[in-house]
């Protein structure tokens, strides 16, 4: 049954968040189609002021795709590149120097304060701020120099999944801008996204072996690694279930320890070097005899307890992130009905989260 399908059963639980995932490919196609001239003119308005290093400023999700944006502006442009923290402004009043750097702030809603309020002392010392946001007349786009808008419609449920791959493609297309390129790689993103979707009876097989997970150790490598931070996220705000990310790096510095043969171990592998840099982690797993998970390639699900073969021959490594974040989506949907709950309605968890 494909999340299409799933998304017409009114009656469902999480009948809003499966409508959301199903809406993913023709997202990433209005983006392509419709908002990649915007977004190339802004990246053109933007590189001829020459930035000298990129701030990125986000929350929750959003913080995940500007973690992707990072990889995308340190390994495809060369920019020094960093992730800030806001309450450096909003809660200890810090007035750095920011002539002619490139600020970027990632947000959903545009609406939390922080966001806000750490923009506009950025520019006030002297920034080139632009907001990547799902909502054009947000606060966050009214304070910002530059703005793209994401063009991914209204999100309802509370787990975001169609606003966080169209973040991405949008940082995607932001960078190829900026140095020039026309983005054209992406578009075989819809087709293959709705190829993914599609197959959502085997991401059920994965959550009826894994529903009754009591935590989930999630790794990997390169542009994989917001991936890996983004499904950790959804699965416990969806389903409850801790859920921690490393990158493989990080995970032989310690939280190996923890590993053994019961919790699962989820790897995304990435085609490229983010993949070849992950194998020595996938074989300490292995070794531990860990119950491991791959989203990859189908030759790397092959070498593991279960998993998730992605079509992505030929499909440029920093695109990879796009695709290798749906069937995790469906695993947290899919987990939590398994576990009886509704992904729609999280405990304690509001749209627009208000911090300072």
């Amino acid at each position: 049954m494909s999340a299409t399908t799933t998304a017409q059963r009114s009656d469902q639980p999480g009948r809003i968040m499966s409508g959301e995932m199903a809406e993913q490919p023709a997202v990433l196609r209005r983006i392509l189609d419709q908002g990649a001239p915007r977004i190339r003119e802004v990246a053109e308005r933007i590189a001829a002021r020459n930035p000298r290093f990129v701030l990125l400023t986000a929350r929750g999700t959003s913080d995940n795709a500007a973690l992707y944006a990072k990889y995308l502006l340190e390994v495809l442009l060369g920019k020094p590149c960093g992730l800030t923290s806001m309450s450096t402004t909003t809660a200890y009043g810090a007035q750095p120097d920011l002539t002619d750097v490139l600020v970027i702030t990632v947000s959903q809603s545009g609406g939390s304060p922080d966001l806000v309020a750490s923009t506009e002392a950025a520019r006030a010392a002297g920034a080139i701020t632009l907001a990547v946001t799902n909502n054009a007349d947000s606060p966050l786009a009214a304070v910002s120099e530059f703005h793209i808008d994401v063009l991914a419609g209204p999100e309802k449920a509370l787990p975001a999944t169609k606003t966080y791959t169209a973040e991405l493609l949008a940082l995607y297309l932001f960078v190829e801008g900026l140095r020039g390129g026309d983005g054209a790689a992406a578009k075989v993103l819809p087709d293959l996204a709705q190829q993914i979707l599609d197959r959502q009876d085997e991401v059920r097989q994965l959550a009826a072996r894994y529903r009754f997970a009591e935590r989930m150790v999630l790794t990997s490598r390169g542009y994989g690694y917001p991936t890996a931070k983004e499904a950790a996220l959804k699965l416990m705000e969806t389903s409850y279930i801790p859920a921690l990310s490393y990158s493989g790096a990080d995970l032989l510095h310690g939280p190996l320890a923890m590993v053994d043969n019961i919790s699962p171990v989820i790897a995304i592998v990435t085609e490229g070097k983010g993949g070849q840099a992950l194998q020595p982690v996938l074989e300490r797993l292995r070794g531990r005899g860990a119950d491991l998970v791959v989203i990859g390639s189908a030759s790397e699900v092959e070498r593991a307890s279960a998993g998730f073969a992605l079509p992505t021959d030929g499909v440029a490594e920093e695109l990879q992130p796009i695709l290798e974040i749906l069937p995790l989506q469906m695993l947290a949907y899919e987990v939590t009905i398994a576990r009886g709950q509704d992904p729609d309605a999280p405990r304690a968890l509001a749209k627009v989260t208000e911090t300072r």
